[in-house]
C-alpha cells in the first residue's frame, strides 16, 4: 500500500509540473523585470527578519 502511495504520488507531482509548464513559461516571456533598487527593497525585511530570530534566539538562552 505505501509503494503504490509513493507511485501515485510521483505521478500527480508530474502532471503538476505538466500542466503548470505553460504558466511558468508565459510569466518567463512577460513577467516584471527587475530594476534597479528592487534587490535592497527584498535584502532590508530580510535582515530584520533575520535579525528578529537572533534576537529571540538569545532571549531563551
Amino acid at each position: 500500500m505505501e509503494l503504490f502511495l509513493k507511485i501515485m504520488a510521483a505521478a500527480l507531482l508530474g502532471l503538476m509540473l505538466f500542466y503548470l509548464w505553460p504558466v511558468y513559461k508565459r510569466w518567463q516571456e512577460h513577467g516584471a523585470k527587475a530594476e534597479k533598487g528592487d534587490w535592497a527593497a527584498a535584502i532590508v525585511p530580510l535582515g530584520a527578519v533575520a535579525a528578529l530570530v537572533i534576537v529571540l534566539i538569545m532571549a531563551v538562552r
